[in-house]
């Protein structure tokens, strides 16, 4: 299998902004076209890459939500609107959501936003595919290796094992399902 991981690392092809074997800025469609052009056909494409504004409510505006929706959003969405075309038939696409969408935290009304909208997108695009190719989304809660980053922003909740979490991507790149929201959340 040849498996793209926009926003990983490891022994697969690995895309990032400024590391990995090619480089891609997931909030410019210019640049994820240049990427997909670079690697051709691919098996699986995974993205891991985003995340969004957490901070007060009442302070929040637009400046502060669109990166968010530049990046994790649409950068999301360009990844399967452009890399479908470069994915063989029967291929997976696996975006990344999180608990956000379902169990907001405090100061994260912007990132469940994105979060839910993903998911939305998946749930819709499962249904446009063509080919037998398939699209679902990850959605861990705060992972162990994320609680020094993220864990002030979401008190009591579980940590998600990194095992659990590598399953769920394993099932939807190289399982059956589709248009799933595989919901890893302790």
């Amino acid at each position: 299998m040849k498996i793209l991981i926009v926003g990983g690392n490891g022994d697969l092809i690995i895309s990032g902004r400024n590391t990995g074997d090619v480089n891609v800025d997931i909030s410019s469609s210019a640049s994820i076209s240049e990427m997909f052009k670079k690697v051709g056909k691919l098996d699986g494409i995974v993205c891991t890459a985003g995340t969004g504004y957490y901070g007060s409510f009442d302070g929040m505006t637009q400046e502060h939500i669109m990166p968010g929706i530049y990046g994790k959003l649409l950068g999301q969405m360009n990844l399967v609107l452009i890399g479908k075309d470069f994915l063989n038939p029967e291929g997976s696409i696996t975006l990344t959501t999180g608990i956000a969408a379902a169990h907001p935290a405090r100061n994260g009304s912007c990132v469940a936003m994105i979060n839910g909208a993903i998911n939305s997108f998946v749930l819709a695009a499962s249904q446009e595919l063509r080919e037998d190719k398939r699209i679902n989304a990850v959605s861990p809660g705060l992972v162990e290796d994320s609680k020094e980053r993220y864990g002030e922003f979401f008190p009591g909740y579980n940590l998600v094992p990194m095992d659990k979490l590598v399953n769920a991507y394993i099932l939807s790149i190289e399982g059956a399902v589709n248009g799933k929201i595989l919901k890893v959340y302790s």
